[in-house]
């Protein structure tokens, strides 16, 4: 299995996971918040067309995640997975020749002999979900969007082989922004998103016994730095250093990975 980022951050995310033997080779994306032009320039960027996409899974009804997932997976003609939530709030009238799956968020399935395991998390969502996926040899977690770690989240991403995990803010950063009160209340309280801290902590909790990499995702902007986010998941991830901890960016990505 490997992975790549399209993007990740507040002004869109997508994650592109390839998995199974050369000859049956299955592509899944985790989320699309970009338009189908940006996200057709950024699949191409790492040597991947539309049509070849397989699935789409969405997080949860923010644009960031999925504002251009319908037009994409109509274009490629994947199906669409996301939770009756998720759906209700974020779809609106579907889209002509739209296939449209609903997921249980507590019901793993099968998909092309990969099994994608829904993870209910704590987020200002509808029926917010992240994910794990497991080709029977290993194991990626996703985990993007949530407000606080819970002991369900701990179990789920526990005995990963990879793992992309949110660094949205460091909380100094945040406190000392132009951001509004209330949003700052927001992105900081239990159903907004992870401080750098909190990020480590979640990862300190999991098994950690066949991790080998971690990607810092869905970082701010302006109230967070790459370094920040690598110190604080250092520190959490046993034996590894700074120069561990890769980031995925807003405007690049990250380049194509093995899990």
């Amino acid at each position: 299995m490997r992975f790549a980022s399209l993007g990740s951050g507040s002004e869109g995310n997508a994650l592109l996971i390839e998995c199974g033997p050369a000859h049956a080779l299955r592509r899944i994306l985790i989320d699309c918040g970009f338009g189908l032009r940006e996200a057709t320039r950024r699949l191409e960027r790492l040597g991947v067309a539309p049509a070849q996409i397989d699935a789409i899974f969405v997080t949860h009804e923010h644009g960031d995640h999925i504002g251009g997932a319908a037009r994409l997976a109509v274009a490629a003609g994947a199906t669409l997975y996301m939770t009756a939530g998720t759906a209700v709030a974020g779809l609106g009238q579907r889209a002509p020749g739209l296939s449209l799956e609903l997921l249980d968020a507590h019901r793993p399935l099968e998909l092309c002999g990969v099994r994608i395991e829904p993870v209910a998390v704590p987020h200002d969502a509808r029926e917010p979900v992240q994910f794990v996926i497991d080709d029977g040899h290993t194991r990626l977690g996703v985990l993007t969007d949530l407000g606080h770690g819970t002991a369900h989240v701990v179990r789920a991403m526990s005995r990963l082989d990879a793992m992309v995990l949110e660094c949205n803010h460091d909380a100094g950063l945040l406190e000392a922004s132009d951001y509004p009160r209330m949003l700052k209340r927001r992105i900081s309280g239990p159903y907004g998103h992870l401080e750098n801290t909190a990020a480590a902590d979640l990862l300190a909790a999991i098994d950690q016994s066949r991790l080998r990499t971690v990607v810092a995702a869905h970082l701010s902007r302006s109230n967070n730095h790459p370094d920040l986010a690598r110190r604080a998941l250092a520190t959490a991830w046993a034996g590894a250093s700074e120069s561990d901890v890769r980031i995925a960016d807003q405007d690049e990505g990250i380049a194509w990975m093995s899990a």
